[in-house]
């Protein structure tokens, strides 16, 4: 009988080399996987301020479903939430909507606000009462009833100002569910519309706290 000698593996040589590859490999899938989570599946915001109460507090850990955004974008289509969600989008400043990437060095990076009216849709608010006029209802509906579940759950009836304007095409008209004073900047007073491409996806759960998950 021949007994051939085994060669050492690449491993078995140099142990500490593979130690290091073995890391290297573990990190790189890690960050490869965080950023396809991050971009195309979901992300995580914590919600700053009471301009979305009493559905949302500050403090609040939100899921953003980026999975429709995917496959929109996946579709070289845009985007278009649902009247009613509540959305992220990036902030343009001011208004100023220039181009669809998150403007550097401002505060309020990300938003989160309910989505109102659509492209072409005229959006009224007078003596307290929020209307939207389209083509299907020539006569005017509340965004609100569809989306308001509770006292304590939904958007105030209570708005404070004035408006009368037509959402621009491939924009969308939104606002917090604190209306009262300026309680929430929004479109109804200096924020402006919203261009599809800035959304980032729909709120679609609170995971934090703990005492108040729920599913939107």
């Amino acid at each position: 009988m021949i007994c051939m000698e085994q060669k050492p593996t690449f491993g078995q040589k140099y142990p500490a080399l593979k130690d290091i590859l073995s890391f290297l490999a573990f990190v790189g899938a890690v960050a490869l996987g965080t950023f396809i989570l991050n971009n195309f599946i979901f992300r995580s915001y914590n919600v700053v301020g009471g301009s979305m109460e009493n559905t949302l507090h500050s403090g609040d850990r939100v899921i953003v479903n980026r999975i429709p955004v995917s496959i929109a974008h996946f579709k070289e289509e845009e985007y278009v939430p649902e009247r009613g969600q509540i959305i992220v989008f990036a902030n343009g400043g001011n208004g100023n909507y220039t181009n669809c990437e998150p403007l550097d060095g401002i505060a309020d990076q990300y938003i989160i606000k309910r989505v109102i009216a659509f492209p072409g849709e005229r959006v009224m608010i007078e003596n307290g009462i929020l209307t939207v006029y389209n083509e299907e209802h020539p006569e005017g509906f509340n965004p609100d009833l569809d989306t308001r579940k509770s006292n304590t759950d939904g958007p105030k009836t209570e708005i404070s100002g004035s408006v009368n304007t037509i959402v621009p095409e491939g924009e969308l008209f939104v606002s917090g569910d604190n209306r009262e004073g300026s309680n929430s900047y929004d479109s109804r007073n200096g924020l402006g519309t919203v261009p599809y491409c800035r959304v980032i996806g729909p709120v679609a759960s609170r995971i934090f706290p703990f005492t108040g998950i729920r599913l939107f």
